[in-house]
């Protein structure tokens, strides 16, 4: 070997065992910090979903109760309107007359009547004195009376042709909002026949329901529940609902329970269900769709974390604790659902654990670890907490500004 060949070699020789030096220098990596905390431990309540559509309290088809011509009209399409508002004006003139006509025949049989009184009068007198017969006198009393009904039946008449004269001004019957006119003015409408014409109808919109349906597995489990005490019926109790409109992504509207029908549908297995919900700013109008969280359990206690804190091992759910000589062990987990922004953990998990909830990509199942204290925070509730042992309310619970 040429010593140009033995001065290379020796070189990159001398190249390796360096390379080896500086690895073997290289300080040891220690166990990885994590951030552990307990399961945060709270009372919560369950709440089920459910679909359906708003719909109006009152919903009134406005039809005219006499014959006659549309006169005037006083409302714009769309309208709110307070209840007794003119709506519409027919043609009062052939009922003022019809009016005028049993005013005439009231005083025409109240003269009647007046001349019968004194001729039953004069009979009386007569009969004292013997100048007159019994069937006289008893004639002229029947004809006293018959006067004195005639009177009554020509007053009842007068009475029906002054409501007649008051149903030509047609007024809402409720507050609300007014749909568009069905009639122009001029076209004659009728209030006979199996349906009298419609003119428009009316809705109101302060309060308004949340009608929807939920399964017979639904109804059982609320049916067990109110039996064991640990929820009340929405039959006897107002349980509270959150709404979620169809462009929200939170729960902003609240409401009460306020029906629960009598059976199911036996061709859909469902039943039905309503609420009330508040809604003073009118904003929420009938048929727009929502989704419905309802009260679904009493309280109980619950262990929760943070949802970054659940992993996913094929379709096992598991937690990383820390476990005694600080390693780290999987905890397969059923989950709940989310409350204030924390997962609730039904099983797998005890209160004293070390749930490691900051640094899990950085760890593996037998590692060992530094814990370090860490915290779980909820979020602050978006509602106040139900009170689910209350007796009915009166009142539905405030409604929440959903812009």
């Amino acid at each position: 070997m040429s010593g140009t060949v033995r001065l290379a070699v020796a070189a990159a020789l001398s190249l390796v065992l360096s390379a080896c030096g500086a690895r073997k220098a290289e300080p040891v990596q220690g166990p990885p910090t994590v951030a552990v905390s307990a399961p945060l431990q709270r009372e919560i309540v369950d709440w089920d979903e459910f679909v359906g559509r708003f719909e109006a309290v009152d919903e009134v088809e406005v039809r005219p109760r006499v014959s006659g011509y549309v006169r005037s009209i006083h409302f714009r399409d769309g309208d709110l309107v307070r209840k007794g508002q003119l709506l519409f004006v027919i043609d009062p003139r052939p009922y003022e007359a019809a009016l005028a006509q049993a005013r005439a025949e009231v005083r025409q049989a109240e003269a009647q009547a007046a001349r019968a009184k004194l001729e039953l009068e004069r009979a009386q007198k007569l009969l004292e004195t013997g100048f007159v017969s019994r069937a006289v006198h008893d004639a002229r009393l029947a004809e006293a009376r018959s006067a004195e009904a005639a009177v009554g039946a020509a007053r009842a008449a007068e009475q029906a042709r002054a409501l007649d004269v008051s149903f030509t001004r047609v007024t809402s019957p409720i507050s609300g909002r007014v749909s568009d006119r069905r009639v122009s003015v001029g076209n004659l409408v009728a209030a006979e026949g199996a349906e009298p014409t419609l003119l428009t109808t009316v809705v109101s919109l302060d309060p308004i329901r949340f009608a929807f349906t939920g399964s017979e597995s639904v109804y059982l489990k609320y049916q067990r529940q109110n039996r064991d005490g640990s929820r009340p019926s929405s039959r006897s109790a107002a349980n509270p609902v959150e709404i979620q409109l169809q462009d929200e992504t939170g729960y902003a509207w609240r409401g009460r329970m306020d029906f629960v029908d009598n059976a199911l549908d036996t061709g859909s297995g469902t039943i039905r269900g309503r609420a009330i919900v508040p809604n003073p700013d009118l904003f929420l109008t009938p048929g727009m769709y929502g989704r419905m969280r309802l009260l679904g359990s009493g309280a109980y206690p619950a262990l929760l974390v943070p949802d970054a804190a659940v992993m996913t091992d094929q379709s096992d759910k598991i937690v990383l604790v820390v476990a005694s000589g600080n390693v780290v062990q999987p905890r397969k987990v059923e989950l709940g659902p989310l409350v204030d922004g924390l997962r609730v953990v039904r099983a797998g998990l005890e209160a004293g654990d070390r749930v490691v909830v900051e640094g899990q990509q950085r760890v593996r199942p037998g590692m060992k670890v530094v814990p370090q204290p860490g915290r779980i925070v909820a979020q602050a509730p978006t509602a106040p907490r139900p009170d689910v042992v209350s007796p009915p309310a009166a009142q539905a619970t405030a409604a929440a500004n959903a812009e």
